[in-house]
């Protein structure tokens, strides 16, 4: 399998990120936050959540953030919409890509968006005909794909038939979730592989949280797979509120430093990079997670 020579990072900060941190974030924040995401060269960057404010109240403000951003040419600006009413809210403000969210696990679809994988799909594909009606790109996420924080290990034919059904769908891409972070490298393989005898690989993309450390290994292991891209989160922002422990998502500094410091190139200047990843923490009152941006800050005091 051949292994791709450019990679394409997904940017998840202000929305997958910023959605489960406990300090309150005001709307100038993200918007500066989003802004300076795209100056670093981001070619993806989640702005929001149409989700009612009674589930989600940290993206309550994501049509005012959608309607301020700078959005500039050859940037996308995806945010996520779970239900018709979303998906119109969403169109309202401008919107030309939307993602879908789903599981593979039961358990974990019940206490995440209280409905099983069956009903979430049936939610989603009317969004997916309005969006095709419209000519709106649609993203989709399948968390749990490695473990589970209520039913442990997941099979990778689960979430083979959870791609399957998205893919159908029209979802031009399939983000593989590891939610809590559990994953190793051979579990990656293992689980893409399945997928991909469902999904051509060129349709899936890696999203891994590092609560074990392995986030990067599974990056690599998946990238030895063909997968080509991969969402992360500036200044390692987020976490699984539904696991004890589960850290946020890999910072989005330390998966270009990695591809970038081996030869492949991502678009994204890590310089500009950081400054996004100081900013945020500064907002936030504390260290980024991101290793390469501690290294980075001490090496210049």
């Amino acid at each position: 399998m051949s292994i791709p020579e450019r990679v394409r990072i997904v940017e998840v900060g202000p929305r997958d990120g910023l959605q489960n941190e406990p300090e309150e974030v005001t709307t100038d924040t993200k918007v500066a936050l989003i802004d300076l995401l795209s100056a670093a060269g981001c070619s993806a960057v989640e702005a929001g959540s149409f989700v009612s404010p009674k589930w989600v109240p940290k993206m309550a403000d994501s049509a005012q953030v959608f309607s301020r951003i700078d959005r500039r040419a050859g940037t996308a600006y995806p945010v996520l919409t779970p239900n018709m009413k979303g998906f119109e809210n969403a169109m309202a403000v401008g919107a030309t890509e939307v993602a879908i969210f789903g599981a593979a696990s039961e358990s974990f679809s019940q206490k995440n968006i209280n409905c099983s994988i069956a009903e979430s799909l049936a939610r989603f594909r009317p969004v997916c005909e309005a969006a095709a009606d419209q000519g709106v790109r649609v993203r989709g996420y399948i968390s749990c794909v490695l473990g589970c924080p209520y039913e442990g290990r997941i099979e990778p034919d689960a979430v083979a038939q959870v791609a399957k059904q998205l893919y159908a769908m029209g979802c031009y891409e399939i983000s593989l979730g590891d939610t809590i972070g559990v994953g190793t490298p051979a579990e990656t393989r293992a689980m893409i592989d399945a997928v991909a005898d469902q999904v051509p690989v060129k349709k899936l993309a890696g999203h891994f949280h590092d609560t074990y450390g392995q986030a990067l290994a599974n990056i690599w292991a998946s990238l030895g797979r063909g997968i080509a891209v991969f969402d992360a989160s500036i200044a390692g922002l987020g976490g699984c509120p539904y696991a004890k422990g589960a850290t946020g998502n890999v910072a989005t500094e330390d998966v270009v430093y990695s591809f970038e410091r081996s030869g492949f190139s991502t678009g994204v200047d890590l310089d500009r990079l950081l400054e996004a990843s100081a900013y945020i923490s500064q907002a936030l009152g504390r260290k980024p997670a991101s290793r390469v941006a501690n290294a980075m800050s001490a090496r210049q005091n």
